[in-house]
C-alpha cells in the first residue's frame, strides 16, 4: 500500500474514525485504525459497538491495507508540516510515513484480523439536514440514562411517524423531547440509538443544510455524513410510551423569561455542592417565582416577576436538571406547569409542541 495525501485531509479522517476506536478494548488490534487503499483511500475505526468509515482524499499509488496504533498515528500526523504526506506499508508490515524532512517507520499489523463492518440492508431510512439532527441531539442527549439496569434508557427514542421527526431521551428522573415538523417519506420509523453514539455523530456533524441519511435494521443502524458513514448496535427492547408520563393537566401555570429563570437557579446552585441533597426550592406566589436554596455553607434567595394562573405552589427540584433543559431552549419565553408539589413539572413553548421537558421533583427538608 501506497498513498500520498495532504496532512488536513488526514488529519480530518483520523480525527473522525478515532471516535470509534476504544483503548479499554481487550482486542489490541482494536486500539488501531484500518487503512484502505484501493479504488478509493479510506479509514476504519470499530470497537464493536460503534463503527465508523471515512474516504479521504488521496493519490492512490499502490493497493493494500494495514492497521496502525490509532494513538500513535494520530500524534504523528499532527505533528507533521504543513504538507503533503506519503504513506506506504512495506512487505513486513512496517510502515513509512514521511512529510518534507521528516521520516517515520512504525509497525503496523495485518488487516485481515480486522473486524468487518456489517452490512446494513436498510429496512427503514430518512433524510434531515446536519444542521436539525445535531440541534435535536443537543437538545435531548443530556437526558440519556445512565443506569446499566435499565439499558433501553440508555438510548435516544429516534421516530418519524407522519411528517414529524422525535428525538426523546428519558433518564427516570427526567424527560427531554424534541420535535421537528418534516416532510418525509417513511413514516414507520422507530428505533432506540446508543447515547454515545448519538453523542460522538454530534461532533461530526455540521451546522449546515447538508442532508444526512438515516438507515436502520432490526438491530442495526447508520448515518451517511458527507464521506463517512457511521454504524452502531442499536439497544433492544420497548421504549418508554413518553408521550403517557407527560401530564396533560396541571393546577399551576407559569409564563417566564427563559435567561431570567435560568440565570436565577444557576445562582442558587452556587452554594450547593449536593443536588440532591440540597434541592433549590420553587415558590410561586401570585405573580412571582422565589427561587432559592439553603445549605450548610449559607443560603440564596431570588425573586422573579412571571405571569401565573392557578395555584400558589412550592415544590423542590434538582437544579442540575433544570439547567441542562432550559439550556437545550432557544426560546425567549417559556410556559412551565406544575400539576403538584409532589408531580413533575413540564416545560414548553409558549405556541407550539416542538419541546417538553419533564423533570420530577425532589422532596425539600424542613
Amino acid at each position: 500500500m501506497k498513498i500520498i495525501s495532504s496532512k488536513d485531509n488526514l488529519l480530518d479522517g483520523i480525527n473522525i474514525v478515532q471516535k470509534a476506536v476504544s483503548s479499554k478494548n481487550n482486542v489490541s488490534l482494536l486500539d488501531g485504525i484500518l487503512l484502505e487503499a484501493g479504488d478509493i483511500f479510506k479509514m476504519t475505526g470499530n470497537d464493536l459497538e460503534i463503527g465508523i468509515e471515512c474516504i479521504v482524499e488521496s493519490d492512490i499509488r499502490k493497493k493494500g491495507s494495514v492497521v496502525i496504533n490509532s494513538k500513535m498515528l494520530g500524534e504523528i500526523i499532527r505533528r507533521m508540516p504543513e504538507s503533503e504526506v506519503m504513506i506506504e506499508m512495506l512487505e513486513n508490515y512496517d510502515v513509512i510515513i514521511e512529510c518534507e524532512n521528516s521520516h517515520f517507520k512504525i509497525k503496523g499489523n495485518p488487516a485481515d484480523d480486522y473486524p468487518s463492518l456489517p452490512k446494513i440492508e436498510a429496512e427503514q431510512s430518512f433524510k434531515i439536514s446536519q444542521k436539525i439532527a445535531k440541534e435535536m441531539i443537543r437538545q435531548t442527549i443530556f437526558a440519556v440514562g445512565v443506569d446499566e439496569n435499565r439499558k433501553i434508557l440508555m438510548g435516544s427514542l429516534i421516530e418519524s411517524m407522519e411528517n414529524e421527526i422525535n428525538f426523546v431521551s428519558i433518564d427516570g428522573f427526567r424527560m427531554a423531547m424534541r420535535k421537528r415538523k418534516e416532510d418525509i417519506q417513511n413514516t414507520n420509523f422507530k428505533v432506540v440509538v446508543p447515547g454515545k453514539t448519538l453523542s460522538e455523530i454530534s461532533k461530526i456533524l455540521q451546522p449546515v443544510d447538508n442532508e444526512i441519511e438515516i438507515f436502520s435494521t432490526k438491530n442495526q443502524i447508520l448515518f451517511k455524513i458527507n464521506n463517512c458513514m457511521v454504524m452502531s448496535r442499536l439497544l433492544e427492547g420497548e421504549y418508554l410510551n413518553y408521550r403517557s408520563i407527560i401530564p396533560d393537566e396541571y393546577e399551576t401555570k407559569v409564563k417566564v423569561n427563559k435567561k431570567e429563570i435560568l440565570s436565577s437557579i444557576e445562582r442558587a446552585s452556587l452554594i450547593s455542592d449536593d443536588e440532591k441533597r440540597y434541592p433549590v426550592k420553587f415558590e410561586v406566589i401570585d405573580d412571582t417565582i422565589i427561587i432559592s436554596s439553603k445549605t450548610e455553607i449559607g443560603d440564596v434567595r431570588d425573586e422573579i416577576t412571571v405571569e401565573t394562573e392557578g395555584k400558589n405552589i412550592e415544590i423542590g427540584f434538582n437544579p442540575k436538571y433544570f439547567i441542562e433543559a432550559l439550556k437545550a431552549i432557544e426560546d425567549e419565553e417559556i410556559y412551565i406547569f406544575f400539576n403538584s408539589d409532589i408531580g413533575p413539572c413540564t416545560i414548553r413553548p409558549l405556541d407550539s409542541d416542538e419541546f417538553a421537558y419533564m423533570i420530577l421533583p425532589v422532596r425539600i427538608k424542613n
